[in-house]
């Protein structure tokens, strides 16, 4: 199955994508017919170029193999003709991620999402090895997920020039937050950059990234793509409009983990998210109380 958007070699993946969760039944498992239902919601209501499915905001760590493979294959077959399916197959296992990346191909992704490998701390020459292993491993396009609060090592300009080689590394999802280092690699790279950290998406879209992969995108899709819009346009100060009405909604998603939060803001909507998996716990009473104040300072109504 082709990827949609793919037709645009600047923005690879589209402009509006989101990081999105795994909905689960109040008993732990994994709910295949809820995840369709969202990934609807938000291809078709929310105007999501694609989905990032098994990332990090989608528990990846506490979730199968196997359900990680039952997640991808019916968020395609829901979505998959519209919206491009971009697989999260990265681990702190060189082997392991191969063995993802094929699995997502096997199924149909459109592409993969490749994060730092996490807690070995590899040096950048190990980094590198990585990735290019992974994009080797499939005929997939990859975007690298750069974020090194999670991972601690961040991927050096130098080692994203030298990825960047690869012709099938073609994107950064960037939550690293160094806005000379991304410059730096634009300067010298044809690669994509997606921000990956929502309250520094307009600062980076200025810079030159061509879009987000958001967790905010679950609640306020249209509006992020409006501002990707303006900036296209050269309307910064509609961007900026739209980029300080979802400030509360930046920080109410981020009070605590950010998976914990969306999930209790879908439920407030009505939407599939169901509990987290531990060692995640869900929102407490006060978060939830906090939470609608925040939302609710974003416009938007529960």
């Amino acid at each position: 199955m082709p990827a949609p958007v793919a037709s645009d070699p600047r923005r690879p993946f589209g402009r509006l994508l989101t990081a999105m969760v795994t909905p689960f039944t109040e008993d732990g498992s994994v709910d295949l017919a809820g995840a369709q239902e969202l990934a609807t919601h938000l291809v078709d209501r929310c105007r999501h170029d694609g989905l990032v499915v098994n990332g990090t905001t989608g528990e990846s760590p506490t979730v199968s193999d196997a359900e990680q493979r039952s997640l991808l294959e019916v968020v395609l077959d829901a979505v998959g003709d519209r919206a491009t399916v971009v697989a999260g197959v990265g681990t702190n296992d060189t082997a392991h991620s191969i063995e993802k990346a094929r699995d997502a191909a096997r199924l149909g992704a459109h592409a993969l999402m490749a994060v730092t490998p996490y807690y070995n701390k590899p040096p950048q020459s190990g980094l590198l090895r990585h990735f290019t292993a992974i994009a080797d491993a499939t005929d997939l396009p990859v975007m690298l997920y750069d974020i090194p609060p999670r991972s601690v090592v961040p991927i050096e300009v130098e080692t994203l020039v030298r990825a960047a080689e690869h012709p099938r590394i073609v994107a950064v999802k960037d939550a690293k937050g160094d806005f000379s280092a991304v410059a730096w690699t634009l300067a010298r790279t044809d690669l994509a950059y997606y921000s990956g950290e929502d309250a520094l998406t307009l600062p980076l879209l200025s810079l030159g990234a061509v879009g987000v992969v958001s967790v905010v995108g679950h609640l306020v899709g249209p509006r992020l793509a409006d501002m990707i819009a303006a900036v296209e346009a050269g309307d910064l100060a509609r961007a900026r409009e739209l980029n300080t009405g979802m400030l509360p909604v930046y920080d109410g998603l981020f009070r605590t983990q950010a998976a914990i939060l969306v999930k209790a803001a879908l439920k407030l909507q009505g939407l599939p998210s169901g509990p987290v998996r531990p060692p995640l716990v869900d929102a407490t009473d006060d978060e939830v109380a906090r939470l609608r104040r925040d939302l609710a300072a974003g416009g938007i109504e529960l």
